[in-house]
């Protein structure tokens, strides 16, 4: 297997300038690239307080919810009102506009996708049976939300681990133990040129 394995807990946070919150870095392409400059970014964040998001123009966001009850996601110019509340279901929106976050009912660990518009698209699903991850053009990312998964080569994923495979890397096979498990799956199509 050509890929990086990561653990979410292994990754140290950052904190929120305004203090409701930390994010922990997974993955940035290109490696290195600042806040302005990449073409997709991965993370969690772990929101303790009620909130600004901060806007970021020119980028497609998909935010996905992991652990805890849940947050209300409402934009600051009203082109959208959402309740983030069931595990692994992705919800995207422009990060064009701020949002306000309100926890529904205490802390929550919530999976953000961030790609320029125009660079990178990204495709999250929610896997309860076992896939392959075929990351023959574009960047997959999987992580374990529930239960344990297996590659059948030697790597075990458990919830709050992932692997990270470049495009080009061969093809993965993951295999769940439990009947109950999930796993998200990213994949990043970078844009020809035109």
């Amino acid at each position: 297997m050509t890929g990086t394995k990561f653990a979410l807990d292994a990754i140290s946070p950052t904190p929120w300038k305004n203090g409701g919150g930390t994010t922990r870095e997974i993955a940035v392409w290109p490696p290195g690239a600042s806040m302005d400059t990449f073409a997709w970014r991965i993370s969690v964040a772990d929101i303790a307080a009620d909130g600004p998001f901060s806007a970021f123009p020119g980028i497609d966001r998909q935010i996905v919810l992991i652990d805890g009850a849940g947050v209300h996601l409402q934009a600051h110019d009203d082109t959208f009102c959402h309740r983030l509340v069931r595990v692994g279901e992705p919800f995207a929106f422009s990060g064009d506009t701020a949002v306000h976050a309100t926890l529904v009912d205490g802390p929550t660990r919530d999976f953000n996708v961030m790609t320029r518009r125009g660079t990178c698209r990204a495709e999250i699903a929610l896997m309860r049976q076992p896939f392959t991850a075929v990351p023959a053009v574009a960047t997959v990312l999987v992580l374990a939300l529930r239960g344990s998964w297996d590659t059948g080569d030697g790597v075990h994923l458990h919830a709050g681990e992932g692997l990270l495979l470049p495009a080009g890397s061969p093809a993965v096979t993951l295999f769940h133990t439990e009947l109950s498990a999930l796993c998200l799956r990213v994949t990043l199509h970078m844009e020809r040129d035109r």
